[in-house]
């Protein structure tokens, strides 16, 4: 079928054209929103991948660090606990010298 480009159209075809340009159109967009709405949420979801994924990085490297901190701390308090025997063996000699030499107890 041949269109004639120079033929008069009416009200009716106007209207017609418009209505096909318009559902046209509103199908064309709702296809573009629901891809958009797609590729958001992927998107969305790369994301709070990504947030759980550096959660996970920053645990692990608190963990390995409180790890070492704790063997630190341990070490330390095996050195105050010898320390501790130590003085206190010192002490007891000092009070059996002071006992020897009848001197008066020290403040």
């Amino acid at each position: 079928m041949e269109i004639d480009r120079n033929a008069t159209a009416t009200k009716g075809d106007l209207q017609d054209l418009k209505d096909e340009i318009l559902t046209t159109t509103k199908g064309d967009l709702q296809g573009l929103r629901d891809e958009l709405k797609g590729d958001i949420q992927g998107l969305r979801d790369e994301l709070l991948e990504a947030f759980r994924d550096s959660q996970t990085e920053m645990l692990r490297a608190f963990y390995s660090f409180a790890q070492s901190a704790d063997v630190k701390f341990k070490e330390t308090e095996l050195d105050d606990i010898m320390l501790r025997q130590r003085l206190t063996a010192v002490e007891s000699r000092l009070t059996e010298v002071e006992k020897r030499l009848h001197l008066p107890p020290a403040a």
